[in-house]
């Protein structure tokens, strides 16, 4: 008897965005009422790819077969009426509303058209609930009132008021406890009795084992690996897949000599901590040392670097600067202590993309050219330019738009800014996100000579060899606990990977 033939077929899938191949000939095939595991790090096309199947994005090649029929969904609303719902990290609930007017929203029951029925919609959330094996859920409650778990079986139920045949779940245990995840997997195990299909995307490696039946492992935008059973493939074989890089990383030579262990810290975090975010962390940065974070999304990597930057409270633990505690929760206090960062969204949350490269240079200086509160517009540009030209930041020209620099120089523009305020503890959180390979090597000496001129540097990136190529010392976080402190020179790629996905907390 001839197999069934897949329910969904993407074959040669590829797609671009300004300087960036994100997809460059993905193949996925799911069959119905199957896990389909979907591996990759971060960067590897995952994302898109979910988002190219949701109809959120348009492939630039490449074919979908969904059913035997070719498709390309062209927006969300269409892939929904296909029978393809996607649930993403970040749940898109509406918190104002209820539970059944979420599962039903942009669908609802109506009477003559217009009348919302609600006791008909209730009903029917509460028979979607049951289905899910959650008929404790009340749907005339609040959705903003539910917990984690909850909001994702009311994703879920929302998905199946659509008829749905594949369920694509983006990380969708990152928020649960161990109970959670055990009741997440009885629900996803009852949806494939009926037949339906959950393309499951997660780091966790043990919950693939659980749960998947088969593995495509994404690197680079490409398929490696289709079709890998679950259980049996090791963790060893999969970490080898999605370690392989097209891309070369081209790092400065450290200093022949490591910040003197003696030297005085210039921060110090003692037993800082964020509930649900990351536990207790105690860390010592020197003059001239580079520590790097390595974890995956969710770690708790990013959560740290606002911490110490007084973007989030913390609930627990202190930073000093120098020896003197800053006030926890406040920028003013971390920036006035010389502590500068370089966020992972550098257009949303540390440019003004209207503005000069001056402006967006000074912005946190501007006091210093004011005299009798009139600002010394002169003394403020060539200020800018002394220190752009420090970076090599290119064009040369101080009154360019910011918006028209390429990524790599709008990065260095936010770096001269804090180099201008006098910055002895710099933050990195993905210093090389929208830099293209060529400026990548001219960022990391930048990075590498201003440690060597005395900066302590906090790095955060997802990329691993760019933490391992970087940092003199490096901390592998997992769900928010240090699993492994090393010498960078001690680890490799494969071996961080290991301990991200696989490893405990260390005594």
């Amino acid at each position: 008897m001839a197999p069934e033939p897949p329910l969904l077929t993407m074959s040669g899938i590829t797609k671009s965005f300004p300087g960036v191949r994100a997809l460059d000939g993905v193949d996925l095939e799911v069959r119905a009422g199957e896990v389909h595991c979907v591996l990759g790090q971060n960067g590897a096309g995952k994302s898109t790819l979910i988002k190219v199947l949701a109809g959120a994005h348009q492939p630039d090649g490449g074919r979908i077969t969904w059913c035997g029929q070719e498709v390309t969904p062209g927006s969300p609303i269409a892939a929904m009426r296909l029978g393809i719902a996607t649930i993403y990290q970040e749940l898109d609930l509406v918190e104002g509303l209820s539970v059944a007017e979420n599962v039903f929203l942009g669908h609802e029951p109506t009477t003559a058209g217009f009348v919302v029925r609600t006791r008909t919609a209730r009903t029917a959330a509460a028979r979607l609930l049951e289905r899910l094996g959650h008929g404790e859920i009340d749907p005339a409650r609040r959705a903003g009132e539910l917990s984690a778990a909850q909001r994702q079986i009311v994703s879920m139920a929302r998905a199946l008021s659509h008829d749905v045949r594949l369920i694509v779940m983006d990380e969708p245990s990152a928020a649960l406890d161990p109970d959670e995840v055990d009741n997440l997997f009885r629900t996803v195990g009852d949806l494939t009795a009926e037949g339906v299909a959950v393309v499951y995307i997660s780091h966790r490696l043990e919950e693939i084992r659980r749960i998947g039946d088969r593995v495509t492992v994404l690197k680079d935008g490409r398929t490696v690996a289709g079709g890998l059973p679950a259980k049996s493939t090791s963790t060893d074989e999969v970490v080898t897949l999605m370690t392989g890089r097209s891309v070369e990383y081209v790092f400065p030579e450290r200093s022949p000599q490591d910040a003197p262990a003696t030297a005085e810290p210039v921060l110090r975090i003692e037993g800082l901590t964020r509930k649900g975010e990351f536990a207790p962390l105690d860390l010592e940065l020197r003059p001239g040392e580079i520590v790097g974070l390595a974890g995956l999304v969710g770690s708790g990597r990013s959560e740290i670097l606002e911490t110490v930057y007084g973007a989030r409270r913390p609930t627990g633990g202190r930073v000093l600067v120098d020896g003197v505690p800053l006030r926890p929760g406040s920028v003013r206090a971390a920036v006035r202590a010389g502590v500068g960062l370089a966020p992972e969204e550098r257009k949303a949350q540390a440019l003004l993309p209207m503005e000069s490269v001056t402006r967006n240079v000074t912005v946190s200086t501007l006091s210093r050219f004011s005299r009798g509160g009139w600002l010394d517009q002169q003394r403020e540009r060539d200020a800018a330019r002394r220190t752009t030209r420090e970076l090599s930041l290119r064009p040369d020209d101080p009154d360019a738009r910011i918006r028209t620099l390429s990524g790599g120089n709008q990065q260095k523009a936010v770096l001269a800014r804090w180099l201008l305020r006098g910055c002895k503890v710099l933050l990195l959180d993905e210093p090389t996100r929208g830099v293209d390979v060529g400026a990548r090597a001219e960022l990391y000496g930048v990075v590498r000579r201003l440690a060597d001129e005395g900066l302590a540097v906090l790095l955060v990136s997802s990329e691993v060899p760019e933490v391992l190529g970087l940092a003199d010392r490096v901390l592998v976080l997992r769900e928010g606990n240090v699993v492994h402190t090393a010498d960078a020179r001690e680890l490799d790629e494969h071996r961080v990977l290991d301990l991200v996905m696989e490893g405990s907390p260390t005594a």
